[in-house]
């Protein structure tokens, strides 16, 4: 006789409901190589020879594209060919996949339909990658995007991340909705408003008002100042701060009212205004402002910035920013060229064992 079903759960059963899921997700990236002086490249290159881009990083691995203006090979000779690889150092890292797309741009810099061409690129099956018939020459000559003897191609890189397993929630179906905390929203109306300020700060030729219990709370480092004699019998505070510029200060006290950055700067502006607040929040001990300025930096670590937010992460003891500092500069051409930018001497001036653990890093891969 076949076993019974098992009946639904009742009022007077445990019910165990779980949930989980997979989730597959990826990084992207993108570079744009401009060719410039394209019918002096022609004679630079003749069939079968070709010159690499500056090496770019995408999902934590550096990156080259290979220009042929005569063609990868004699079948190829009336074509522009274009080529994605690795660089050369990047062979002791582990095997990577990711789907790649060639785009040549127009003038206003759309990919061009017809002469778009994406496909899988896997690291295993050797350095390099890509298509001999990108375009044809006469076809490239005689179009509009070849304007002034130049012409930008776009390579797009897609790299899957590792598979992440997590738990969900097992039941969508809720009886009440409770909307999501908006304190942060209350209290940063109450810094714009000043109303109940009894402190005053002057920095840099600008006055701020806020209010001593909130900054107490969050700023340990200020509460004797803030609630000493000197303030005793409801006197309002005042505080001079010497070593901020105004700007900084602003994003400093709505860090501490919303817990969260402003939101209206540019990426340039972010970049600043974070190694300026990663500074304060180590003198101050926030930590957790000092980990999102750490975060953001390491999304604004360049060939020009890199020397400067590396000799931040040494000085403050950032562990993460230095690492992508250190995996950005794993290109033995990208050292080179962050050697040759503002900010490396000092580097090498104030933190010369970073300078020897950098390369020794390097020639270790």
């Amino acid at each position: 006789m076949p076993p019974l079903p098992a009946p639904p759960c009742t009022t007077a059963d445990v019910c165990t409901a779980t949930r989980s899921a997979i989730v597959a997700g990826t990084v992207t990236g993108n570079h744009l190589l401009d060719v410039e002086g394209y019918s002096r490249t022609k004679e630079l290159f003749p069939n079968g020879t070709y010159t690499n881009s500056l090496p770019f990083a995408v999902g934590g691995r550096s990156w080259h594209i290979s220009y042929y203006p005569n063609g990868r090979n004699p079948g190829s000779a009336d074509f522009v060919s274009i080529f994605l690889g690795l660089e050369v150092d990047q062979i002791c890292a582990e095997p990577v996949a990711a789907r790649v797309q060639f785009s040549l741009l127009d003038r206003a810099g759309k990919p061009v339909p017809a002469h778009s061409l994406h496909a899988l690129f896997h690291s295993t099956d050797g350095f390099g990658f890509g298509f001999p018939k990108f375009i044809k020459r006469a076809d490239l000559e005689n179009s509009e995007h070849l304007k002034d003897d130049r012409f930008t191609i776009r390579c797009d890189i897609t790299i899957a991340k590792k598979l992440r397993k997590e738990w969900r929630r097992a039941s969508s179906s809720r009886f009440v909705d409770v909307p999501p905390s908006d304190l942060h929203k209350q209290l940063g109306d109450l810094l714009a408003s000043k109303e109940g300020a009894d402190v005053t700060f002057h920095v840099a030729g600008e006055t701020f008002q806020a209010h001593r219990s909130v900054l107490a709370s969050r700023l340990p480092v200020f509460r004797a100042e803030l609630f000493g004699p000197m303030t005793e019998g409801g006197a309002a505070a005042v505080v001079v701060i010497d070593d901020m510029d105004g700007q900084a200060f602003r994003a400093l006290l709505e860090f501490v009212y919303t817990d969260a950055l402003p939101e209206d700067m540019t990426r340039e502006e972010e970049a600043v205004m974070c190694q300026h607040l990663l500074v304060t929040a180590d003198r101050y001990g926030m930590e957790r402002l000092k980990l999102v300025c750490e975060d953001r930096l390491c999304r604004h670590v360049t060939v020009g910035s890199a020397a400067t937010i590396l000799a931040l992460a040494e000085q403050h003891r950032c562990h993460g920013l230095k690492e992508a500092c250190f995996q950005f500069l794993e290109s033995p051409a990208v050292l080179n060229a962050v050697a040759g930018a503002e900010g490396f001497e000092h580097l090498a001036r104030s933190c010369p064992s970073v300078v020897k653990d950098l390369i020794f890093k390097i020639t270790d891969c």
